[in-house]
């Protein structure tokens, strides 16, 4: 399908990316599946568009079509007639047609302003008969012209996320700040604490850590469980050590803007279950722990 890729399909990118209303999708059958399909694909990826079936539409949802749309219409014969019921009244609201077609000498083709070739030399099954290739092409024309148009407008994971807010998508695309702890829930000392207050703050906390900070309250490093191991099996008397003197500088750190998938990357990578978010003056702003990544299914 990749050498299909000619000024036919140029054209119609250019349709749908300048477009003033809705893509309008439309098909019958198996075809109509894959319309349904590509309607979505497109709808969610910053065109706005619909499916619209032949035989519903010629008995008055056609209602819905509006000049300044532009219909997609997608049938592997190009003679379907229900499909071609449509294009006169596609033509009287001047709406561009754009065919997906497996045969473009067909009467969709020779009534359309574009026509994507999606012919097939044989279905998949053995009576070449069930529509299978050829939905396949047409499906995959249908998701070039997706991402392109995607590409064009600069839709971001941000605008994907909006629009996709649950399932297994949306989770993949929360924010680091939509999850992690701040304010009173942070564990904090300064550097002169005392390494008594700084075991309290890290029990109270339950997070396993503590941020120490400066006298202006600026990251210094932070204390977790290991380190407070390590710290007893090496000094006779840590009673005597403050939290600056046994903090461990530049900890692994991520901003609150980055998705929370990456944050789980991070963790495996360097096998730590705790990352410190600071804000632009290098302050506690945040702390993500696994277990937050874990109860969001991010995990």
């Amino acid at each position: 399908m990749a050498d299909r890729l000619d000024s036919n399909f140029e054209k119609a990118v250019d349709l749908l990316y300048n477009l003033k209303g809705r893509a309008i999708i439309s098909g019958i059958g198996k075809s109509g599946q894959i319309a349904r399909k590509i309607a979505a694909t497109l709808s969610s990826t910053g065109t706005p568009a619909f499916f619209i079936h032949p035989t519903e539409g010629i008995h008055g949802d056609i209602g819905m079509v509006l000049s300044g749309d532009v219909a997609i219409v997608i049938s592997k014969s190009g003679d379907t007639e229900e499909v071609i019921k449509l294009l006169p009244i596609f033509k009287r609201l001047e709406v561009p047609i754009i065919a997906i077609t497996g045969d473009t000498n067909s009467p969709l083709a020779e009534e359309s302003d574009v026509v994507l070739d999606a012919s097939v030399d044989c279905e998949a099954c053995p009576l070449d008969l069930i529509p299978t290739s050829s939905t396949t092409a047409a499906l995959v024309m249908g998701d070039a012209l997706a991402v392109v148009l995607l590409e064009m407008r600069g839709f971001t994971t941000d605008d994907f996320s909006f629009i996709h807010p649950g399932g297994a998508l949306g989770r993949k695309l929360v924010k680091v700040g939509e999850l992690m702890h701040t304010g009173a829930e942070l564990p904090i000392v300064r550097h002169d604490a005392a390494f008594r207050d700084m075991v309290l703050e890290m029990t109270s906390k339950r997070f396993g850590l503590t941020f120490v900070v400066d006298d202006k309250g600026k990251m210094i490093g932070i204390f977790t469980d290991g380190d407070l191991r390590r710290t007893v099996e090496s000094h006779v008397n840590p009673m005597n050590l403050t939290a600056g003197q046994i903090a461990t500088p530049n900890p692994k750190r991520i901003s609150a803007h980055e998705l929370a998938a990456t944050a789980v990357a991070i963790m495996e990578d360097y096998k730590i279950t705790s990352l410190v978010i600071t804000d632009d003056e290098n302050r506690p702003a945040g702390l993500i722990h696994l277990h937050d990544l874990l109860r969001a299914k991010v995990v």
